[in-house]
């Protein structure tokens, strides 16, 4: 298992940060609206969209963001702070050629949030797209590369947590682009399919902070080391 470096604690930080201000900031920009924001019906882009009108051809609805650059900044942060994150916690994966797919993929997941970011989607939303499909296509299988790392890893130990957030994430992304709604709303699955992998990567810096650690097995006639 690799070891808890300050690296890895830093970029372990790095998430947190990325995830509760993603958050803090999602709440406070929906509370700027006029017009009632929902999360089933509405995507998280509109929060960021630079115009007020009626908006997507295949479910229109009018958007107006009033703290819209707020959100945009929010955005490229996020993918920011995810990145270094990633580079900084790299060890916490293990080696061999998943692990390294893993990580690039990762990396990916969060240039998606700058381009989403730089480029709303009443602005440019075929790159805004791409941006989404970084996030929710390649940073997903990502997650699920995680998955498979070596279980000696530090991430390897949490491979049932990863795994069951990885196939939530990727049946909410064919479900969303595939306007396939189970009842949740489009905004909701797309919810799913865009916040999964910040949930694992709470989950994954509770972990490099020690918070769920391995028990370790008793040797049979071997005395207790004392502490």
């Amino acid at each position: 298992m690799a070891p808890r470096t300050s690296a890895a604690k830093i970029g372990a930080a790095l998430w947190i940060t990325a995830v509760v201000q993603f958050l803090v900031v999602q709440l406070a920009v929906e509370a700027g609206w006029r017009t009632p924001y929902s999360w089933a019906a509405n995507n998280i882009s509109d929060l960021g969209n630079v115009h007020c009108q009626t908006w997507d051809v295949s479910r229109p609805r009018y958007v107006c963001s009033p703290l819209h650059a707020a959100m945009n900044a929010s955005f490229i942060a996020h993918g920011v702070l995810l990145l270094a994150g990633t580079l900084l916690a790299g060890a916490c994966w293990g080696r061999g050629p998943v692990s390294v797919s893993a990580r690039v993929l990762m990396v990916v997941n969060a240039v998606g949030w700058v381009i989403v970011g730089l480029v709303p989607a009443d602005v440019d939303e075929n790159l805004h797209v791409l941006g989404a499909l970084f996030i929710m296509g390649l940073g997903n299988i990502g997650l699920v590369c995680t998955g498979f790392v070596r279980r000696d890893s530090l991430f390897g130990g949490q491979r049932r947590t990863t795994l069951a957030l990885a196939a939530a994430a990727v049946i909410a992304t064919v479900m969303f682009f595939g306007q396939l709604d189970p009842g949740t709303g489009l905004g909701g699955l797309e919810r799913i399919a865009a916040f999964a992998l910040d949930g694992w990567a709470l989950v994954m810096a509770l972990a490099v902070f020690g918070v769920f650690r391995r028990p370790v097995p008793e040797v049979p006639g071997k005395p207790e080391t004392p502490f």
